[in-house]
């Protein structure tokens, strides 16, 4: 009895002992979970933290409010546009700073952003009536004073460091003084093309551009994804081929994007000879990397529909099309449409292939249309960060505000999309 009872208790102990190992690893694993989770955070809220800082100074500009008198002798009536706008200016900025000499006008005048004479034109030009009066316009401030304004540069520091000299700082503090500049919301940055001049430059035509291309991409992509899905999984024979093309579109969708760029690359520009830079290209190279991602959603969506659907239908004389098309197409359809969404709003992040056919090209205005010259906000924040100009570091940043909003938008409509249109069996 006694040997039974040490027995006893010794396997009582060992289960004890394996009960409290499988505790511990059951809360090491719930840890490594928490742990991972909250770095994944915390990296998240770095980048977030990290974007934001850099670029809320983007949405807004220093503008200053300057009285450009329009003398009949500098503008003629009968051809406004062929005006002398160089003196307009110098005029203006002479009259805005008390006491400046003339020798000084030329440097003072940098105070404004380099195309502050075709604006004046452009605003005579579109009412010729204030010729012989004064135009007051608020024009944005040269980057320099621009960074000034915001901070970004000390005004503190010794002369030979900073691109003011005190002079200069004068002048502006002149107009600061009589509640000439303004620092108002830069709608500049969203509605103005792209520009060398970082106070002027805006995302306009990468926004665009990135329209047109997501348009040609979804009109490709949706309907040739989702009838490729549904031969391969209502109709396509079970054997070798379509194991081969089912496991050739699976290893598709995770080629590098930049495998993509080359093909459109080699395809559409140098066999077709379509138009570089063009968002009908970029269309095309981001429908070849989202098609896979499309058909491998569509697919699981059409799974995830009961057979007793396709029975019921097929029980009541329905033909396989109209089994496909009148009941399982639409029950599959929201989680379609989310794939779909996705996919896009991936496509829309994409910056190796559109670099790669050319849509990283300076252009100074949005697109008319797929076939002309244009950006896309993923080339366009990559423009930007390659560029010198202290200005255009915010404006990098804010680029990327404004593209993750765009995919944040996109992914809200997939969520509100899969939570309206869902069914449950």
């Amino acid at each position: 009895m006694t040997d039974m009872a040490a027995t006893l208790q010794a396997q009582k102990t060992a289960a004890e002992a394996m009960r409290k190992r499988r505790y511990a690893a059951d809360a090491r694993l719930r840890w490594y979970g928490r742990i991972a989770i909250s770095v994944a955070i915390l990296l998240l809220l770095t980048l977030l933290v990290t974007i934001s800082a850099g670029g809320y100074k983007a949405f807004i500009q220093t503008h200053a409010t300057i009285d450009f008198p329009i003398s009949e002798e500098l503008v003629d009536r009968a051809d406004p546009a062929k005006g002398d706008w160089r003196a307009v200016v110098r005029n203006g900025i002479e009259a805005a700073i008390p006491g400046i000499a003339a020798s000084e006008l030329r440097k003072a005048q940098q105070i404004l952003t380099n195309n502050t004479q075709f604006f004046v034109r452009d605003a005579v030009v579109a009412d010729p009536s204030v010729i012989g009066k004064t135009l007051t316009m608020r024009v944005p401030v040269s980057d320099p004073y621009d960074q000034m304004q915001k901070g970004v540069v000390s005004r503190h520091l010794p002369e030979e460091r900073r691109r003011l000299t005190d002079r200069e700082i004068e002048w502006f503090d002149a107009l600061a003084s009589q509640g000439r500049i303004s620092t108002p919301f830069n709608w500049g940055l969203l509605f103005n093309a792209d520009s060398r001049f970082p106070e002027i430059a805006g995302l306009s035509g990468a926004i665009v551009g990135s329209f047109y291309a997501l348009m040609v991409c979804f009109l490709i992509s949706f309907p040739v994804g989702i009838a490729a899905a549904v031969y391969l999984e209502e109709f396509a024979p079970k054997n070798r081929i379509t194991d081969i093309i089912e496991v050739n579109i699976n290893n598709l969708a995770a080629v590098p994007s930049i495998v993509f760029g080359l093909l459109g690359l080699a395809v559409f520009l140098q066999m077709f000879g379509l138009p570089r830079s063009a968002p009908l290209v970029g269309g095309m190279v981001l429908s070849l990397m989202t098609l896979p991602t499309i058909i491998i959603v569509t697919r699981a969506a059409l799974k995830s529909v009961p057979p007793s659907i396709r029975e019921a239908a097929a029980g009541i004389g329905a033909s396989p099309h109209q089994v496909i098309l009148h009941h399982v197409l639409p029950l599959a359809l929201p989680g379609i449409l989310t794939g779909t969404i996705i996919g896009l709003a991936q496509a829309l992040g994409e910056t190796a292939p559109l670099l790669l056919i050319g849509m990283n090209a300076f252009i100074t205005s949005p697109p008319g249309g797929v076939m002309e010259a244009s950006t896309a906000l993923p080339t366009q924040i990559f423009i930007w960060a390659d560029s010198p100009e202290r200005g255009f570091v915010a404006r990098t940043s804010a680029g990327i505000m404004v593209l993750l909003g765009f995919l944040l938008v996109m992914n809200a409509i997939a969520i509100f999309l899969r939570q309206r249109l869902e069914r449950r069996w």
